[in-house]
């Protein structure tokens, strides 16, 4: 092993062991004790349970983000959150940078503009008080070209000349691909992996670009981080990939992202594709994968608001953006929002720069988003439910899951314009509550359907 390469790891050994004690246990050997900091999180979902928050730090605050995010950790809550997904808290590099904080320059450290781990610390131990687990964006793919690993050029994928190049197929530029047949730099990667837990008490990850990376690192990495578990009772970790990889599976992820369902469903509303082809995508993207795992849903999420555009826009307004939304998380998986969403923010949301966001903007959407997602998390049947799918209407979607005594049926006008909705037979002449508004619906043969609204039904 080169020098450098040993001294490297013998560094992010040494970060990690200072809180560890270790114990010789006789004929089991040499067993690794941990020293966490903080007590662990009884309260982090189930994976068929959670309600997702990713927070752009770069909307709260120009500085000291991590902070305005605790400020706002009772907005946060108020949407039924109970996984807050913080994007990459990183220090980030300059060389070749551009704003990116999908460019880490380290590892180990806080970036300077957001705060300390100190502040870190605070915002997840806040979290935790408000019934929020904690998990952080992990890039895990490439580093920035002033990343001390670069000094260990084996560590990284290299062109025909013998030069590190960026990820190849990408226009990544800012960034340095990483070599993963490198057992080297996969070790001293899932050490650094452990230390946020260790260290700041978080309750797991979001792996960004993961069908970027080989699935057997996954695999080593999410058993090392599972082992964790056995070090402090109560320990439970939520870890999420942000690919489609059926096989990524196979490491043990607890999600992974609805990207095909994503693409259905803005076709949808463009009037390019059918809810034909969005059912058969919600029911091919949950049979591929092994039972207990989950997807998440989604109308929006960084790259989304910042590459493409917002839900407002795409999804036709306000009304559609909501429309779209009840029903991407009413027909199953786990649903997530995205700092700005919930007050209908409808302007381009860059994550490279800093946005001012007035949070008071839109208060009707806010208090919309807060009641519906109060409706999903008190309904079992909206997030563990069977679902039954009811005709094959091109303007209105309309299903209905049930979980013991709890039944739902969701009718959904996907259409800017009036709707005349027959009725399935099975539902004519039947009461109802709107839980939205908790006012009685008896259904009819036909249902009149204002452009983009919804009903949201629960059996009386």
């Amino acid at each position: 092993m080169k020098k450098c390469t040993f001294i490297l790891l013998l560094c992010l050994f040494t970060l990690i062991s200072c809180k560890k004690e270790k114990d010789n246990n006789g004929d089991n050997g040499e067993q690794v004790q941990y020293i966490f900091y903080g007590e662990p999180f009884a309260g982090v979902p189930d994976v068929v349970d959670v309600i997702m928050y990713e927070a752009n730090q770069r909307v709260f605050a120009s500085n000291n983000s991590l902070n305005a995010i605790t400020e706002r950790l009772d907005e946060i809550k108020s949407l039924s959150v109970n996984v807050l997904w913080l994007m990459p808290i990183n220090e980030q590099g300059v060389e070749k940078g551009i704003g990116s904080p999908y460019c880490v320059k380290n590892y180990l450290t806080v970036e300077p503009e957001y705060g300390t781990l100190d502040d870190l610390r605070n915002l997840v131990k806040q979290s935790h008080e408000k019934g929020m687990a904690v998990i952080i964006d992990w890039v895990a793919n490439h580093t920035s070209w002033d990343n001390e690993w670069i000094s260990n050029k084996s560590w990284y994928t290299q062109n025909a000349l013998g030069n590190i190049v960026s990820p190849p197929g990408t226009n990544w530029l800012d960034v340095a691909d990483l070599n993963f047949s490198n057992m080297d730099m996969r070790k001293a990667m899932i050490e650094a992996m452990k230390y946020w837990i260790i260290e700041a008490n978080i309750d797991g990850y979001r792996f960004d670009a993961a069908d970027f990376v080989p699935v057997s690192f996954w695999r080593d990495a999410v058993s090392e981080l599972r082992k964790l578990q056995e070090h402090q009772e109560g320990r439970k970790l939520l870890l999420l990939a942000e690919g489609a990889r059926v096989s990524n599976f196979q490491a043990d992820f607890d999600m992974d992202y609805s990207w095909n369902f994503y693409h259905y469903l803005k076709q949808l509303y463009k009037g390019e594709s059918s809810i034909t082809k969005l059912y058969e995508s919600h029911q091919n993207e949950y049979a591929a994968i092994p039972a207990g795992k989950h997807k998440l849903r989604f109308t929006t999420n960084h790259d989304e608001s910042a590459w493409d555009a917002t839900p407002v826009t795409l999804f036709g307004g306000q009304r559609g953006a909501m429309s779209a939304f009840v029903l991407t998380i009413t027909i199953g998986g786990s649903p997530l929002i995205y700092s700005t969403q919930e007050i209908g923010y409808s302007s381009t949301v860059p994550f490279f720069s800093s946005t001012k966001i007035d949070w008071n903007q839109n208060p009707t959407i806010y208090e919309e988003y807060k009641t519906l997602m109060g409706v999903y998390a008190a309904s079992p049947a909206l997030r563990r439910g069977n679902l039954q799918i009811f005709g094959i209407n091109p303007d209105v979607a309309c299903f209905y899951r049930t979980e013991g005594d709890d039944a739902v049926l969701t009718i959904v006008n996907i259409r800017n314009s009036s709707k005349t909705f027959s009725v399935p037979e099975l539902f004519v002449n039947t009461n109802w509550k709107n839980l939205m508004d908790n006012a009685d619906v008896t259904l009819q043969t036909t249902l009149q359907l204002e452009p983009y609204q919804y009903l949201i039904l629960g059996r009386q």
